[in-house]
């Protein structure tokens, strides 16, 4: 059971972090990073498809091909956490060998953004005001850490739920 489920967070987590990496250097080449939120939760998505596989897996063969919904969203839970701890490490080392001036990076791309919606410039200056703070907030490893944890966490849950509730059977 524990390979099984360590099997699969790490195959979901290896998709994410191999998805992570590719973006991220395209978007390192192309200097622009639009479309990032859409493409970072779509490789979220297709590597949580990993989570549905593993308690699938775990009901047939674990299970003689029934388990509850709490016991489903349980090995899902842990697959998607494994998943997770996988994303966090894996944007820690891009961040640190691929975009270690991702803040200043985000700061300018969203900047940018801003000037060419016309945006008053005692907003923009707020805006800048706000994310050089946070710029300073994210040095700190901890708060990253937090913080790159929770972006795949929500997409983590719902897969979780859904697969328990897809794979649920009585026996």
């Amino acid at each position: 059971m524990k390979n099984l489920i360590l099997k699969y967070g790490l195959i979901s987590g290896a998709i994410s972090v191999v998805l992570m990496g590719i973006s991220s250097l395209w978007f390192r080449q192309t200097g622009k990073i639009e479309g990032g939120e859409f493409i970072g939760y779509t490789g979220m998505i297709l590597s949580m498809l990993f989570v549905y596989i593993g308690v699938r897996t775990f009901r047939d063969q674990h299970r003689n091909g029934a388990i509850s919904f709490g016991e489903a969203f349980k090995v899902g839970g842990i697959i998607a956490l494994i998943s997770c701890v996988c994303y966090v490490v894996g944007w820690l080392f891009v961040y640190e060998f691929v975009m270690p001036d991702f803040m200043d990076f985000y700061i300018t791309s969203l900047v940018d953004k801003m000037k060419a919606a016309g945006k008053p410039e005692a907003e923009i200056q707020q805006s800048m005001a706000e994310m050089m703070h946070y710029k300073e907030l994210y040095k700190n490893p901890l708060y990253r850490i937090g913080l790159t944890f929770m972006e795949p966490l929500p997409v983590a849950l719902l897969v979780s739920l859904v697969s328990a509730a897809i794979v649920r059977r009585k026996g």
